[in-house]
């Protein structure tokens, strides 16, 4: 019988469903958790006198010049969504499925999909903008089956 792949994702957890393409029971088959790795509770530790982008610019006078800031949570979203983007295309590759729907928050949506393989690309039937991530059971696949507008 032919799989499905459902991927439920945040910024913090993302969960890779498999189910047939009648839309049945869903059989967890990965569960990712992203932890928090840095808090910021304060100046940068790398220059705790706040002196942040002190130099000389192009005329030789003192000033100030920045350069373009990433935040570490969204090199770490990034990262995460690599991940999951990741195991999605090698089971793709793999011929694990036939076809995947993604239901996660917009940000992951933005970062996960330019990240898919071409092949997971074209086997992507749905890709909708919300977070599913802290439902379990039977609600979560009431909640999936709206989410995709599939028959019970």
């Amino acid at each position: 019988m032919k799989k499905s792949w459902i991927v439920v994702a945040n910024a913090h957890r993302a969960r890779c469903f498999e189910r047939d393409d009648k839309g049945g029971a869903l059989n967890e088959l990965a569960d990712f958790i992203y932890p928090q790795t840095r808090i910021n509770t304060g100046p940068d530790v790398a220059d705790p006198t706040g002196e942040a982008g002190k130099g000389h610019g192009r005329t030789g006078h003192s000033g100030r010049q920045f350069e373009p800031r990433t935040e570490t949570h969204d090199k770490e979203r990034v990262s995460f969504a690599r991940t999951i983007a990741d195991y999605v295309n090698d089971g793709v590759a793999g011929q694990r499925c036939v076809g995947l729907s993604l239901i996660a928050s917009s940000q992951m949506l933005g970062d996960l999909r330019p990240l898919l393989s071409v092949a997971a690309t074209k086997v992507l039937r749905y890709s909708v903008d919300r977070d599913l991530t802290a439902y379990q059971g039977t609600e979560l696949k009431e909640r999936i089956d709206h989410a995709l507008e599939l028959p019970d």
